[in-house]
């Protein structure tokens, strides 16, 4: 049975100037950074008794009401399925995700998930108030590779989750894409929401969107794909996916964005070698391959990485001895 909660606090002047969702997280509602934002989005947070946009700064003496429900959540359990631990501590654990497993439970789907994996092998994972993502900072697609970072305590939740908020959790992704951007290196500006014809997908729109930036430097460049690394300014769903396939050069084996669509080879002659290459990978090429935070506890700047899995391998292996 839904429980309902108030929320209620008077702006001091220190704290003049926080966006909205970060006054709300300081001052102690109690809820994670996702579910914040969402209460802020559904306006049921009121400054002077009007709801506000999520961009709101407060202002000293502003009266912050929030009302909101919360109902006892599905219980997940712990399940003993392998996981690729690259560094964990009494505070964090980064592991090197598999493709095909979801980071945690939603839509009905409360097994076989990262969540699951993890409250097996930690017992215990902090929630502030999200019972369906304890520990979870940060996501990555389900066919996604590479380095995603938990947090195992309240403390540390709280502050990697402000650490992200401010850009300071630096990721770096290889991907591979088909094509050639154009430049050797650059940026992508261009704003994302959710795509207007299928509510699962995001695309590249002015329509209830938000900024979107992301930057690339190409490793090796070959007839039809470039290798690149790409790092990312901001965080929205499937951002690096949508704006590659928006710059017309979609990440190799994508099949919700273009990327195992015949028509986006330029030139005809390298369909074979197109059609060897997708046998080679069933997901998307893209792989977050390095990260780089300071610890919460300790304050030591921490870096990690991890190489390219089997499947982008071979693809790249291909590239390399075969397109020419």
């Amino acid at each position: 049975m839904a429980q309902v909660k108030e929320f209620k606090r008077i702006v001091a002047e220190k704290q003049r100037g926080k966006r909205i969702d970060q006054y709300l997280i300081i001052s102690g509602i109690g809820l994670s950074r996702n579910l914040t934002q969402k209460l802020i989005e559904q306006g049921k947070v009121l400054v002077n008794n009007s709801p506000v946009k999520p961009a709101y700064r407060v202002k000293t003496d502003d009266t912050i009401c929030v009302r909101f429900e919360t109902r006892p959540a599905p219980e997940i359990k712990a399940e003993n399925i392998p996981l690729n631990v690259i560094y964990e501590d009494d505070d964090i654990i980064v592991v090197n995700k598999h493709k095909g497993i979801i980071v945690h439970p939603a839509r009905g789907n409360f097994e076989h998930t990262m969540v699951n994996a993890l409250l097996y092998h930690c017992t215990r994972l902090p929630t502030l108030g999200d019972k369906i993502r304890p520990g979870v900072l940060h996501r990555l697609d389900k066919d996604t590779t590479g380095l995603i970072l938990f947090a195992k305590t309240d403390h540390a939740l709280s502050t990697l989750s402000r650490a992200i908020e401010k850009r300071e959790v630096k990721k770096k992704y290889d991907a591979l894409c088909w094509n050639y951007p154009g430049l050797h290196e650059g940026v992508i500006e261009a704003p994302i929401g959710r795509s207007g014809l299928d509510r699962k997908k995001m695309s590249v729109t002015p329509l209830s969107s938000k900024v979107a930036t992301t930057r690339f430097v190409i490793l090796e460049r070959f007839p039809i794909a470039s290798h690149m690394k790409v790092s990312l300014i901001t965080g929205r769903t499937h951002q690096i996916r949508v704006h590659f396939k928006h710059i017309g050069c979609p990440i190799i084996g994508d099949k919700d964005y273009g990327g195992r669509s015949p028509g986006v080879i330029k030139k005809s002659k390298y369909l074979p070698q197109f059609k060897e290459m997708l046998k080679l990978i069933d997901r998307q090429a893209l792989h977050a391959s390095e990260m780089e935070f300071t610890h919460p506890r300790t304050h030591k700047k921490l870096q990690f990485t991890a190489p390219l899995p089997e499947d982008m391998q071979s693809v790249l292996a291909y590239l390399q001895t075969t397109v020419e």
